[in-house]
């Protein structure tokens, strides 16, 4: 539940989750997202979800914070209602060509390179929040022998469509953009489609994820 309501800026509720990151505060944090969404609460603009908080844009023309914490404080959320959620398998290729870190990662973790992809496919992943770029899910949870840290020096460029891991994460890069996961593997598929102005996410927060390793053929067929 919700542990207090803030102002953040002149037109945004802060929502504070607490502290802790998992999947049990995280849900919490989803239910709120998609209740708020659903009520269609007018003034509100944007809804923006992280592991343990929500921000709730509003535009001041409209309504205030007084009214709106009002309103969120008196919502009521069915803790036993599933969350709104698709499970979602998206192709992934190891081949030296993706798996950047790899080498990395088998140092690190101690773990030869097949272990490791073996560990990252059996798992499923839970989608906590998207952001950072457009559409970038953040899935956990990674298993604890499967954790490493960032890149000490992060890349300048790492290519669209990379998996990469951080600590209990693993993402996807929607775009070409600077980053400092290790990266994996990288899947064909537009995780992001801007042109698509109703819903451009192909993962939103509270879906499941499993990753299906393909080769780079069946890779190279997705770009035919």
């Amino acid at each position: 539940m919700i542990k207090n309501i803030s102002n953040l800026g002149d037109a945004a509720l802060y929502c504070d989750f607490g502290n802790i990151v998992n999947r049990e505060t995280n849900t919490e944090v989803i239910k709120y997202y998609q209740s708020i969404k659903k009520s269609n609460i007018y003034g509100i603009n944007n809804l923006t979800p992280s592991y343990n908080k929500l921000i709730i844009s509003f535009d001041l023309g409209i309504t205030n914070f007084s009214k709106l914490k009002k309103i969120i404080e008196n919502l009521s959320i069915n803790k036993k209602e599933s969350l709104s959620s698709k499970k979602i398998e998206i192709p992934i290729c190891c081949d030296e060509l993706f798996s950047l870190d790899i080498k990395r990662l088998e140092n690190k973790l101690n773990l030869e390179r097949e272990k490791i992809f073996d560990n990252f496919l059996k798992n499923e992943y839970f989608c906590y929040m998207t952001g950072f770029i457009a559409g970038m899910p953040f899935l956990g949870d990674l298993d604890k022998n499967m954790r490493a840290k960032r890149l000490e020096t992060p890349r300048v460029k790492v290519p669209k469509g990379s998996i990469g891991l951080t600590e209990q994460f693993t993402n996807i890069y929607t775009f070409e953009s600077p980053g400092g996961w290790n990266i994996i593997g990288n899947t064909p598929i537009n995780v992001f489609d801007n042109k698509n102005e109703v819903n451009p996410n192909l993962i939103s927060p509270g879906d499941t994820i499993v990753f299906k390793r393909i080769d780079i053929n069946k890779y190279n067929k997705f770009n035919d």
